[in-house]
């Protein structure tokens, strides 16, 4: 699991463009979707000299580019765009916060995509950075990936109202499928976690508590990623008293609304989880205690037995020249007997008493 760390984000000055992720060697690809409700055109491997020809400002158009090791390319999508150069650089410097920033004529929004590790118990972070502006949507992707596929099909097949929306409705869609990945890792997290909570009830091995500590981790790290998420949704919410800012139509607000209101969702399962290894942490030191007292209770039994036949082999070890007991012809047998009859009535008291 990849940790933000603000020293790290400290070391790339605010408008270098510098791309600070670790997917380096992915290589850069932009495709380009132009649709409306009767007309629809897809263009795969595009080039930014092919923009002027491509793009068709009267219909809503989405532009997706994988990889962003290549900083000419966005640095190009920039230029064209007349995309400011600071936003360039939070897009490329994966170390930043999710955010949402509007101006009277464009929105950008960034958000960490979230999904879990397989056959591990970490978890895999991308930055996704989205800009809006006149019917126009780009997507920044690191790497590519499906996230984005069941929309693709929609386009194309025209399933749905997508095509008669624009850009600002594509915009709900895409943030509405990243936040399924908190959904999957949420639920993968919460099998892991079970398996814990029912392996510590059955054993004290010590990488039982690590994985609980590792798993209380990702759920702080996936409430990290959410709560940015949820105030910049609420950012958007408010837009709709601001006369300022354009991008957004009034009837698509309610999209962003209910986007807003599954950040609480997330948020809330989050918090029940956390409270449930809670649980487990302190069931699995009470079951650490419990074996512990145990053992304590069985060994300050054996002492106990051991207590009064201490007492008196003591006693008739002492070298005093008048002791009658040590001239008995059967002396040794009667104290054997009388400290294994000792012993007995006391284990038999102790089995009464339900000592163990």
């Amino acid at each position: 699991m990849r940790k933000i760390k603000y020293k790290k984000a400290r070391k790339v000055q605010p408008y270098q463009l510098i791309y600070t992720g670790k997917h380096k060697n992915q290589e850069s690809k932009m495709q380009l979707f132009v649709y409306n409700d009767l007309d629809f055109t897809e263009y795969q491997d595009l080039r930014i000299y092919d923009f002027s020809e491509c793009i068709d400002t009267t219909q809503t158009n989405w532009l997706n580019l994988h990889g962003l090791s290549d900083i000419k390319t966005v640095e190009g999508i920039g230029d064209f765009f007349n995309i400011d150069n600071y936003l360039l650089s939070d897009i490329l410097n994966t170390s930043r916060r999710t955010k949402m920033e509007e101006s009277a004529s464009s929105l950008f929004f960034n958000i960490k995509s979230i999904l879990p590790t397989e056959d591990s118990d970490n978890i895999n972070v991308e930055q996704i950075s989205f800009f809006v502006k006149d019917d126009i949507l780009i997507s920044f992707q690191e790497k590519s990936s499906d996230f984005f596929t069941h929309i693709r099909e929609r386009l194309r097949s025209h399933s749905g109202v997508v095509r008669t929306k624009k850009a600002d409705y594509l915009l709900s869609l895409l943030l509405d499928a990243v936040m399924d990945n908190f959904y999957i890792t949420i639920e993968n997290e919460e099998e892991k976690v079970e398996e814990l909570i029912n392996l510590s009830k059955v054993s004290t091995n010590q990488d039982i508590l690590v994985r609980i500590e590792k798993h209380r981790d990702n759920f702080n790290f996936l409430k990290r990623s959410i709560v940015p998420l949820r105030d910049s949704l609420y950012g958007i919410k408010t837009l709709k008293e601001d006369v300022v800012c354009n991008v957004i139509e009034e009837d698509s607000y309610v999209y962003f609304s209910r986007l807003h209101q599954k950040s609480l969702e997330l948020l809330e399962q989050i918090e029940s989880d956390l409270e449930m290894l809670e649980s487990a942490s302190n069931f699995f030191f009470s079951l650490q205690s419990h074996k512990m007292n145990e053992i304590m209770k069985t060994l300050t039994i054996v002492s106990a037995i051991f207590i009064p036949l201490t007492f008196i082999v003591g006693v008739y070890g002492m070298n005093f020249d008048h002791m009658p007991e040590l001239r008995y012809e059967n002396g040794y047998y009667i104290v054997i007997g009388v400290m294994f009859l000792i012993s007995v009535l006391m284990v038999v008291y102790f089995k009464k008493r339900k000592w163990f």
